[in-house]
């Protein structure tokens, strides 16, 4: 049997945030035709990085 790499784990955030705040950041994503939970992704890497949003 061959060895595969193992794919990307996810984790599920749950996190108290302002709905007025929430629905203008989904209307935005999918305005630019983005996925949410790639921009957020792409975010904390970019401040594990260098530590600036």
């Amino acid at each position: 049997m061959a060895a595969t790499p193992p794919g990307a784990r996810k984790r599920k955030m749950e996190y108290m945030v302002d709905q007025s705040v929430f629905d203008d950041f989904v209307k935005a994503c999918s305005r630019k035709g983005f996925a949410p939970q790639i921009i957020l992704e792409q975010a904390m890497k970019k401040f594990i990085q260098s530590g600036q949003i």
